[in-house]
């Protein structure tokens, strides 16, 4: 192995299930053996994690997909050219509702408990029904405004006629605080990772209405994000710590005990200052139940070639930035993306370890309902999970704009 450029690295993260890798790669000793010293910093929201990342106090970070490409684009913070060359994880998201409100969703449309798309048309109709009220709009609250959960929020809203920029009010909250925000009445539902609407629940205070599966099965959910500049000064540094994560994520799938491992380290670590119970409930409880059965809705940390930096991914996400008129540059998009997303560095680091990568850069969305495979560049294959889309949506990452930009219809009903 080359010499490492430097071997202490400060890495910021989010308190969520899905910073496991971190945590285990320290636990476990896969950074150390990668011969880095790794401090791992714990912000207090995602802005935090942006500037932490942006003013250089450290030198990688637990990121939202779109973030890099939000940073290099200048969209978020001070412009600065970031790229993400793993990806740390496969869904986890989830949309809760306050407890009072998910009740007059079920008195105005029974059925509502039926299916998450049934519960966003209740939802519809509390909207309509206030505004005859002349009453203030729903606070719904996502994490970061250029995070998946916005989009995904955005996505179930607008699917059942809900005009996320005209029917509600959409703010934005760190995670741990979502439950507190909405015991406290200022927000009446979020869009955010586990454990916190887990958290929700077992506070007896909010309702899952809709995992962020039934939205989009297996999205891609963090990554590792660095600076550019940073990466091309530090090449075997940024190898030995793709290394030490890819390991990580391995071990996590591997066994349910190492789930249950993990989870400790989570909370006895101080990671996650919440009860056993609160985080078991989606890292372990889920993964447990799924054995001998394909357990496609659980949280993916390699499985499914999970770690794999799908540049359709953050495409799909680009879109949304497109559709949604948050961004209306194109060709900057796209070009942003080929320069964000690096899966020939992903390449590198897992032939090292052995690990087969697909052959392609791109992938469909909204194709396979089942798990499906692909070519590996080792001339075997790989398995993926089902890649559907809400009400049976395609994405085709060649020409992911121009269908996104139709003109928005008024939801006044």
């Amino acid at each position: 192995m080359s010499a490492l450029e430097t071997h202490h690295l400060r890495l910021a993260m989010l308190p969520l299930s899905d910073s496991a890798p971190l945590v285990v790669a320290a636990d476990q000793g896969f950074f150390a053996e990668e011969g880095l010293d790794v401090e791992l910093r714990v912000e207090s929201s995602w802005a935090a994690v942006r500037d932490a990342i942006q003013l250089e106090q450290v030198e990688a970070a637990h990121l939202l997909p779109l973030m890099p490409l939000a940073a290099t684009l200048g969209l978020d913070g001070r412009p600065t050219p970031m790229l993400s060359a793993l990806t740390l994880n496969l869904n986890g998201n989830a949309i809760s509702l306050s407890r009072p409100l998910f009740e007059q969703m079920c008195t105005l449309l029974p059925e509502a408990t039926a299916h998450p798309q049934r519960r966003a048309e209740a939802l519809a109709r509390v909207i309509a029904a206030r505004r005859e009220a002349g009453l203030e709009p729903l606070r719904l609250a996502c994490v970061h405004p250029f995070s998946s959960h916005h989009y995904l929020l955005r996505a179930w809203l607008d699917a059942a006629g809900i005009d996320p920029d005209r029917d509600v009010e959409l703010r934005v909250v760190p995670p741990p605080l979502m439950a507190d925000q909405v015991e406290a009445g200022w927000v009446d539902g979020y869009c955010a990772g586990a454990p916190w609407n887990d958290l929700g629940v077992e506070r007896g205070v909010a309702v899952i209405v809709c995992e962020g599966y039934a939205i989009w099965h297996n999205a891609g959910e963090k990554v590792l994000g660095v600076r550019e500049q940073w990466a091309e000064r530090h090449p075997n540094t940024h190898h030995a710590l793709l290394r030490a994560l890819i390991r990580a994520g391995h071990w996590l799938d591997a066994d349910a005990e190492h789930r249950l491992a993990a989870c400790r380290m989570l909370i006895d670590g101080g990671y996650l200052a919440l009860p056993h119970s609160v985080v078991e409930a989606e890292l372990h409880a889920r993964f447990v139940a799924g054995e001998g059965r394909d357990a496609q809705r659980d949280i993916h940390f390699a499985r499914f070639n999970a770690q794999h930096p799908w540049r359709t991914h953050t495409l799909w996400f680009a879109a949304q930035l497109y559709r949604w008129g948050h961004f209306d540059d194109e060709i900057r998009l796209r070009e942003a993306v080929e320069r964000c997303v690096r899966p020939d560095i992903y390449r590198a680091a897992a032939h090292s370890l052995g690990i087969a990568a697909a052959r392609t850069e791109l992938c469909s969305l909204g194709e396979h309902a089942l798990p499906h495979r692909i070519d590996a560049d080792d001339g075997g294959s790989l398995l993926l999970g089902a890649d559907s889309l809400l009400e049976g949506g395609r994405f085709d990452p060649s020409a992911p704009f121009p269908a996104s930009r139709a003109q928005k219809p008024s939801r006044q009903r």
